[in-house]
């Protein structure tokens, strides 16, 4: 009896193990996609949905993910995050989504992150900025598929002191939200540490969605500082630039702004040439490395012609995210002999894992984050457009500038020192090169 029961007991395990790696191959790939599809931020939102029903469109005809369509279901993040979080349980535990990409608000991130957790549902992080994720919590089912807002904002000191070495006065105008603010600690940590005897002359925090900035400009344009910095977004970015440029404070301060390259077409002729603007990662439609590609150039045609606008870097993350699902599936199923692997194997398969969108390669490191170059430039004008384009671009490699595993940003910025900066390597493109 008991030679029986013992092996009555390999055959049980032996058939777990099989069906553990033996998962049944479904009939299509479902994910949920968090974007703002209504209020301001959708045109970050509306892009990126258009640009995944693009992608998706042309990876189905293609085959899918090893063999198996994708069928994509959004989520208004417009709505608010308690919709938000109601949506993203409904799609995981109803709908039974295999993935889900949330999302492009950094506070629905916070909340979504320890949900999937719960729910053990692979997530994509593929648009927000926040650094504090991962340096302050652990995930298994979490990752975020581009960089995060410290290399962001750390490039940017970069750029301004290779660019701008000699300036020595500094005020910021940001959105009065945690992004405005966090944006701003990150930036003024990393520019102290570098270039300490800059001074800091103003410091506004107006209003989110503010109609008027007046006063701001009226104040900084007594003040006269050599750079005024801007890590607003979208519709109050827009507002500012025109405003600044109609007072005429384009012409006696440089213009800072990590996040304008989502704006250089809404904006025209009113932000002229000689202003720093960033892309949130190698993000443009005319990214010097990948322009020239037949694939890349047939891309931004398309988006072009379908939205009536060029990409802009939310539509960068998401291809990211996507050729990371497809990358992660590839993974599993190679180490998988070939078969249908399991949800845990995909999910195993993110750790260190290597994809490609848009533009350079990026990779996810041990804690879940990912490395993405970052890109930033000057703007200038040119044949052929009729708002700004980028000159002097230079190309950050993202794993330099991104906060160790194990360490909190602040704290890193605030060791750097000359020798980090003399250390960073750089590649720099002209417009048209």
């Amino acid at each position: 009896m008991r030679r029986w029961l013992t092996l009555a007991a390999s055959a049980a395990v032996l058939l777990s193990t099989a069906t553990a790696s033996a998962a049944e191959k479904p009939d299509e790939l479902k994910i949920g996609i968090t974007a703002f599809l209504s209020g301001p931020a959708s045109v970050f939102g509306e892009p990126a949905k258009a640009a995944a029903d693009m992608m998706i469109e042309e990876m189905n005809a293609a085959g899918g993910i090893g063999g198996v369509p994708i069928r994509a279901f959004f989520v208004d993040e417009g709505a608010g995050g308690e919709a938000v979080l109601s949506e993203y349980r409904r799609l995981v535990q109803d709908v039974e989504v295999d993935a889900m990409f949330a999302s492009i608000s950094s506070g629905n991130c916070n909340k979504v992150a320890p949900l999937a957790e719960d729910l053990k549902v692979l997530n994509f992080m593929w648009d927000c900025g926040t650094q504090r994720i991962f340096e302050e919590n652990d995930y298994r089912y979490v990752f975020r598929t581009q960089g995060n807002a410290t290399p962001e904002m750390l490039s940017t000191v970069l750029y301004l002191l290779k660019t701008k070495p000699d300036f020595q006065s500094i005020a910021v105008v940001n959105q009065d939200y945690a992004w405005g603010r966090d944006s701003w600690a990150i930036f003024s940590t990393a520019l102290k540490a570098l270039k300490p005897d800059v001074e800091v002359v103003a410091e506004f925090f107006p209003k989110f969605g503010t109609p008027d900035f007046s006063t701001e400009i009226s104040r900084l344009q007594a003040m006269r500082p050599d750079v005024i910095l801007s890590t607003s977004w979208g519709g109050d970015l827009d507002t500012f630039v025109r405003q600044a440029s109609q007072r005429g404070l384009t012409n006696t301060s440089t213009l800072v702004l990590p996040l304008a390259e989502s704006s250089l077409e809404r904006l025209g002729n009113a932000l002229p040439p000689g202003h720093i603007v960033g892309g949130r990662g190698d993000h443009y439609f005319l990214h010097p490395e990948k322009k020239s590609d037949p694939e890349f150039a047939e891309f931004v045609e398309a988006f072009r012609e379908k939205t009536g606008a060029y990409p802009i870097y939310p539509v960068f993350h998401m291809s990211q995210a996507l050729n990371a699902l497809k990358a992660a599936y590839e993974k599993a199923i190679e180490a998988n002999g070939g078969e249908w692997p399991s949800h845990e194997q995909v999910v195993d398969a993110m750790q260190g894992l290597k994809f490609q969108g848009l533009g350079r390669e990026v990779q996810i490191r041990s804690d879940g984050q990912g490395i993405e170059a970052m890109l930033l430039g000057t703007t200038t004008k040119a044949d052929g457009y009729d708002f700004a384009v980028l000159d002097n671009m230079m190309l950050f490699d993202g794993g330099q500038i991104t906060t160790p595993v194990g360490e909190v940003s602040l704290e890193w910025l605030g060791t750097l020192d000359q020798d980090f900066l003399d250390g960073i390597e750089v590649e720099s493109f002209s417009h048209g090169q």
